[in-house]
């Protein structure tokens, strides 16, 4: 059965876990701060500020998410402490409070199972317990409850920055190198100085045709002109081509949009296509709106289009997949999910919660002679954290 969980369900657990991560990390710091030997005053002081900050940092990346931010051109560190820092928190403090709440159930079941029988009357009662044990102990649950802020913040500063050029050679009738970017999200977590780059990469991969599949935005459409001003600095051989995702739809309506793309000379393919001709061939570009957001038409997009060309589809989100298949498309490019962003990799296969809402993840899927290829995108949504999921730029080398 295909993966069904939507996205109301995945919202509601995520605030869920996080909620439940604000309120136990506050008691398992009470706990401690009750346990020292201080004063009662210091250990009411550090009480409330403890809680204070923890609730200042999550209201604060509640904030962030709730409202458009039409502007981050903040310095470094006023990024890092308006953005970056409650992001880094809710991610690190989930993680944390799950770890610390698996190691204190395992010691309460071990204390169950581990308890002595009742000692003889006439037995030695044991010794106290040795200080150096337990300050192994405490700074084993520290480490235990440090790591998981420090691996996120990993995710943010290195592991969401460091792109993957991720190269394939697929079929398709009409031979050319094509460069796929999706899901920039420019915002506070995609600058232009990185979108500058990221083009600047694309440009040195000299693609014959260059393609974007959306959520050009992450919360406001004030930056998308400079971001199509550095994606139309791309100069592809057969041109470059765009469709719209869901974020862009959320931010403004399709008529700014178009207009927008029209001022930096990208065709948008709004459930359109276009034939190119080559000394190869023809070969089509089309492209639907999204598929949840938007007002989405496969067959309005290949009206009048010869089935013998070959054809590529623009979708940001895949699931429209076996329709395409059905309708012999030979190639369909997407992204939307972000290989999950923050992904385990086991032994029986990569487990995420995008893994949960899709049977199209990430990467290359057939059906009969239809391939869909889901890249893992370049930006992030409501978190800047990416870990086993890098930042992906596509090159499918068609032949």
């Amino acid at each position: 059965m295909a993966p069904s969980l939507t996205f109301g369900t995945l919202r509601f657990i995520i605030v869920s876990l996080a909620v439940f991560a604000q309120i136990y990390l506050f008691v398992r710091i009470w706990r401690a701060i009750r346990s020292s030997g201080r004063s009662r005053l210091f250990k009411t002081i550090a009480a409330i500020l403890a809680g204070a900050s923890i609730f200042l940092i999550f209201a604060m990346n509640g904030f962030i998410l709730s409202r458009p931010i039409p502007r981050a051109d903040l310095s470094p560190a006023a990024g890092f402490v308006l953005f970056y820092l409650p992001a880094i928190w809710v991610i690190g403090s989930i993680l944390s409070a799950l770890l610390l709440l698996i190691e204190e159930m395992a010691g309460g079941l071990w204390r169950v199972f581990s308890r002595p029988g009742r000692k003889p009357p006439d037995e030695t009662p044991d010794a106290p317990q040795d200080p150096l044990r337990r300050r192994v102990l405490k700074a084993g649950v520290g480490g235990l409850a440090a790591a998981p802020f420090i691996l996120s913040g990993y995710g943010a500063a290195y592991a969401a920055k460091v792109p993957e050029v991720r190269e394939l050679t697929l079929p398709f009738g009409c031979p050319m190198r094509l460069v796929q970017l999706t899901d920039i999200h420019a915002g506070p977590y995609m600058s232009r100085k990185e979108m500058q780059r990221y083009a600047e990469e694309v440009m040195a991969l000299e693609p014959d045709l260059f393609v974007l599949t959306g959520d050009y935005v992450w919360n406001s459409v004030e930056f998308l002109p400079g971001c199509l001003e550095e994606m139309a600095r791309v100069r592809a051989r057969y041109g470059t081509f765009a469709t719209l995702g869901n974020h862009d739809n959320w931010v403004t309506n399709l008529r700014r949009l178009q207009a927008v793309f029209r001022q930096h000379g990208i065709p948008l393919l709004q459930n359109a296509h276009r034939v190119i001709r080559t000394a190869q061939g023809s070969f089509a570009v089309a492209g639907i709106d999204d598929l949840r957001s938007g007002h989405p038409d496969l067959d309005a997009a290949l009206l009048k289009l010869d089935p013998a060309i070959p054809t590529i589809l623009l979708s940001h989100r895949p699931e429209i997949f076996p329709e395409a298949a059905s309708q012999r498309i030979a190639l369909t490019l997407s992204g939307h999910y972000h290989g999950g962003q923050i992904k385990v990799s086991l032994p029986e296969g990569d487990f995420s919660l995008a893994h949960l809402r899709t049977p199209y993840p990430e990467g290359l899927f057939r059906i009969d002679d239809s391939r869909l290829y889901v890249s893992r995108g370049i930006g992030t949504t409501f978190t800047p954290v990416r870990l086993n999921a890098r930042p992906e730029i596509t090159v499918i080398n068609l032949t």
